[in-house]
C-alpha cells in the first residue's frame, strides 16, 4: 500500500487527513447608533422617567372678617315701639364727690332723629336725646338695647376704661359701681371712658 501511495502521490500526513472543526459562527453584534455632525447622542436612560403626581390644594381657609363680627344687639324685650335708633354719642360727667370716692355718670343719647325724639315725648325740637324720658318704665330696657352689655362685666351698660385699661379695682384706679353699670367708681384722676358696644365713647376729665 506504501508502494502505490508512493507512486500515485496520492498519500498525505496523516494530520491532513483528520477532520477539521468549522469555526463558530459570530454572535450578531447590535449595530450602534451613530450621532449627527453637531449633534450629541441621546443617553438611554436607565430607569423610565415617573409621571409627576399632582398635589392635592389644600382646602381654603375662610378669611376672618376685619374688625372681628360686631357682638349681636341685645334682645328688643321690654323695649316697645318705636325702637331707639342707633348710639350717637354717651354723656360722661362727674354726679357724685365722696371723700376720695368719686362717681361718676354716664347716659346713652341717640339720634339725630328729630321726629323719634319728639315721639317719646322730648317736643322741644331736639334731635339727639335719651331713649326715653326720665322715669319712663322702658328707659332701663331701651339703654341696654343701644348700649349693648359691658365687656368685662357682662352686664348691661357701657364698659369703662382709663388709660385704656379695665375699671377693675383699686389697683387700676377705678372700680365699675357694684349696682350700675352705667356708673364707675374713680379713685384717682385721669380721663374716664365709657364706651357701646357699636364703639361710640364718652369721657370725663377728672382731676383729683
Amino acid at each position: 500500500m506504501l508502494t502505490s501511495c508512493l507512486l500515485a502521490g496520492a498519500c498525505g500526513s496523516l494530520s491532513d487527513q483528520s477532520p477539521t472543526r468549522p469555526d463558530p459562527t459570530p454572535e450578531p453584534v447590535a449595530a450602534t447608533p451613530t450621532a449627527q455632525p453637531g449633534t450629541s447622542p441621546t443617553p438611554t436612560p436607565i430607569f423610565a422617567p415617573m409621571a409627576p403626581q399632582a398635589t392635592p390644594s389644600p382646602s381654603p381657609t375662610p378669611e376672618p372678617s376685619p374688625g372681628g363680627a360686631p357682638p349681636p344687639p341685645p334682645s328688643t324685650s321690654g323695649c316697645g315701639a318705636p325702637l331707639p335708633p342707633a348710639l350717637s354719642q354717651v354723656n360722661v360727667k362727674v354726679h357724685l364727690k365722696a371723700g376720695d370716692t368719686w362717681v361718676i355718670d354716664s347716659t346713652p343719647l341717640v339720634g339725630p332723629d328729630a321726629a323719634y325724639c319728639a315721639k317719646i315725648g322730648f317736643t322741644d325740637g331736639r334731635s339727639i336725646c335719651a331713649v326715653r324720658p326720665e322715669g319712663n318704665p322702658e328707659r332701663q330696657a331701651c339703654e341696654e338695647y343701644v348700649t349693648g352689655r359691658a365687656a368685662d362685666t357682662g352686664r348691661p351698660g357701657p364698659t369703662w376704661y382709663l388709660a385704656g385699661g379695665f375699671c377693675r379695682g383699686r389697683s387700676t384706679g377705678c372700680e365699675n359701681h357694684p349696682e350700675n353699670q352705667y356708673q364707675v367708681l374713680a379713685y384717682s384722676g385721669g380721663t374716664y371712658r365709657a364706651c357701646g358696644r357699636n364703639g361710640v365713647c364718652g369721657e370725663v376729665a377728672v382731676d383729683k
